[in-house]
């Protein structure tokens, strides 16, 4: 072997040493993603990472409010009479979620399963006008799954956009 052909070689090693240790240091700078969400009509499904997330820690009203207040893009279409299938995965349900449409809670209390069925007036009930009377159904919901703490705080919210 030559001198010039082991400096070379030698080259190459550590160019391609220096180039897996940026590797790393690249996937090391990367954020963990958050669980995942899935909202399923019919045979079409839609999953999405949170809208806001703080590494599981408490999320301050003003950061959910701002947070659910965004349109989401992971959009379904749903038709009169269909169920609206919630999944979530095991971290999600942990610790308990509640679903808000349109601003409103649809839960009674928070559950504790990785899957729920809702049905398609519980998605798109009639809004209720300030004199009290049932005003027409929307044509879209803002749907989000709020993950709660042990002791009923937020801390992670995920999104989706139905429409009828």
């Amino acid at each position: 072997m030559t001198v010039a052909h082991y400096r070379s070689k030698t080259r190459r090693t550590a160019a391609a040493a220096g180039a897996v240790a940026l590797g790393l240091v690249a996937l090391s700078a990367c954020e963990k993603p958050t669980p995942l969400a899935t909202v399923t009509v019919g045979s079409n499904s839609v999953s999405a990472e949170a809208a806001c997330y703080n590494d599981g820690k408490k999320l301050s009203q003003q950061e959910l409010g701002d947070c659910i207040g965004n349109k989401s893009e992971h959009k379904l279409t749903v038709s009169d009479g269909e169920k609206v299938r919630v999944g979530v995965e095991p971290e999600i349900a942990d610790t308990g979620w509640a679903m808000v449409v349109n601003g409103q809670g649809t839960m009674t209390e928070a559950s504790k399963d990785t899957y729920r069925t809702f049905d398609f007036d519980q998605i798109f009930a009639p809004q209720q006008s300030q004199a009290g009377a049932a005003g027409p159904a929307p044509k879209t919901a803002q749907v989000a799954i709020i993950q709660l703490d042990k002791a009923g705080q937020a801390k992670g919210a995920w999104q989706f956009t139905l429409k009828r």
